[in-house]
């Protein structure tokens, strides 16, 4: 993918290297087609349909109707924008978003880990999946947590063994998002019928009816779903991840985790570098620029958007609203519904999709907290440790997340719905705390050839008003709860 002709050895003065040591120069590669560069947003968009498009939205649809309809196209296309600032840093340095807040102040790193961490260590996407699997197959409830258990188990083993994870996440991630997209264009055509599709234009038009919805649906709940329309939290981050391990700007300069049983590791840490702005170099970029901004659109953004919209409707369509279905139990309705309108064949069919959806996000999430988790040690307090490699780190996150996901199912917490809402609900806050950091790195840091300027700074201010908004109502409601105000 790369044509590189190099011109590095100074340190690159513009990106600050009081907390982590400085870049050096280096030219960008020359951009690739949009063929090649097509796949972190796809593992983006696998994280997000299993959380906010299939689950959250759907939920709330079931409980207040399409009136909230307006705030899903603004959840999604915010984060966009913000996706695209992450990936900004990740084109022009090779380093993750993380690092380059941890330039801005040191502690920013560990913060990180345990804000993602904490918002996602609930083995809610597995426990869902096996729920679902449940519906089409038939097997006891009791035994939910014990094949959830089998599932992240089977997960660490396919990381584990995989030569580039990239590669294998991706290849998995491509066949399931296949399969979610064309039971989409499915239900768009066949299921959803005029009804539904009325009732949909009718959400964008009955604007007077949005203070009511919000008074249908729970503070955390509605919080969990505007963070989880598309992706949500430090997922958008670890998009810088993957922009790095796909190579794409100058990303292709950075080492890839590996296994440490079936690759070749490399113990390098994994801070960056930056190009000089010659004209050469400025066409290269702007080439990165357009072609990753042409990536994240299609995929992300229309095909997320797009699935968003048809599962909210199709949950509409078939369970109606004001249920009183507790956790994945208004799954199950919709599902019941198909069965009695086209035959047992599509209850089934819908089901084994929404295990595929969840499945699919717990291999993100275990995918995205390892590779966090691991960027930052290597890059920070194990930075000169030759032992540990940023691809041991993973895999000893990955096993950990494991751990400690079979332990809360053994404990019994396993509500799909409950540990959605938590984790949601935290990484509310998180965008919040990281769309404020974009600002301060993307244009304080980076030069403005380059930088956030014009439209897309005034679309990320937005994004710090939005989800401020949103963090505030919720921690006002908890303090509400804990204090009994």
């Amino acid at each position: 993918m790369t044509d590189v002709s190099e011109s590095r050895g100074e340190p690159a003065t513009e990106i600050p290297a009081k907390n982590v040591p400085p870049v050096q120069y280096a030219d960008l590669p020359e951009p690739a087609s949009l063929g090649k560069v097509v796949g972190p947003s796809v593992l983006l968009l696998a994280g997000a349909i299993g959380s906010g498009e299939f689950v959250l939205w759907p939920y709330i649809s079931t409980q207040a109707g399409l009136t909230l309809v307006w705030l899903v196209v603004i959840g999604v296309t915010t984060q966009y924008f913000l996706n695209m600032e992450i990936e900004r840093y990740t084109l022009a340095t090779g380093e993750t978003a993380v690092t380059g807040f941890t330039r801005l102040w040191k502690p920013w790193g560990i913060l990180f880990i345990v804000m993602g961490v904490l918002a996602w260590m609930w083995p809610g996407w597995a426990t869902g999946g096996t729920t679902t699997l449940s519906f089409a197959l038939g097997f006891s409830e009791d035994l939910i947590p014990y094949l959830t258990i089998g599932v992240l188990v089977l997960i660490g083993i396919v990381l584990t063994v995989s030569p580039v994870v990239y590669r294998t996440v991706e290849k998995i991630q491509f066949f399931m998002v296949a399969l979610i997209v064309i039971f989409v264009v499915y239900a768009a055509v066949a299921l959803l019928g005029p009804d539904g599709y009325t009732a949909l234009a009718q959400g964008f038009v009955e604007v007077q009816e949005i203070p009511g919805g919000f008074s249908d649906v729970p503070i955390a709940v509605l919080m969990g779903a505007v963070a989880f329309a598309g992706a949500g939290g430090v997922m958008n981050l670890v998009q810088s991840n993957w922009v790095r391990d796909k190579g794409l700007g100058m990303g292709a300069r950075l080492p890839k985790v590996v296994s440490p049983f079936t690759g070749e590791e490399i113990a390098a840490p994994t801070t960056g570098y930056f190009f000089k702005r010659t004209d050469e170099n400025m066409r290269r970029w702007r080439g990165w620029w357009k072609v990753a901004n042409r990536e994240q659109l299609l995929t992300f953004l229309l095909i997320g958007g797009v699935a968003l919209l048809v599962f909210m409707t199709l949950a509409y369509v078939t369970v109606g609203t004001g249920s009183s279905a507790e956790s994945f139990d208004f799954i199950k309705l919709q599902g019941e519904a198909l069965e009695a309108d086209y035959g047992a064949w599509l209850a089934t069919a819908f089901w084994l999709i929404g295990s595929v959806v969840l499945f699919s996000t717990n291999l993100t999430v275990l995918d995205m907290i390892a590779r966090l988790t691991a960027d930052v040690l290597k890059t920070g307090a194990l930075r000169d440790n030759e032992r540990w490699s940023e691809s041991k780190l993973y895999f000893i996150t990955v096993w950990a997340m494991i751990l400690f996901g079979s332990l809360i199912l053994l404990i019994g917490v396993d509500q799909p719905l409950v540990l959605l809402v938590i984790a949601s609900a935290l990484n509310g806050v998180v965008m919040f705390i990281y769309s404020l950091l974009l600002v301060r790195l993307n244009r304080g840091v980076l030069p403005r050839e380059i930088g956030l300027t014009g439209g897309r700074f005034g679309a990320v201010l937005w994004a710090c008003v939005f989800y401020g908004f949103f963090s505030v109502i919720l921690l006002w409601d908890q303090a509400k709860q804990l204090f009994g105000i």
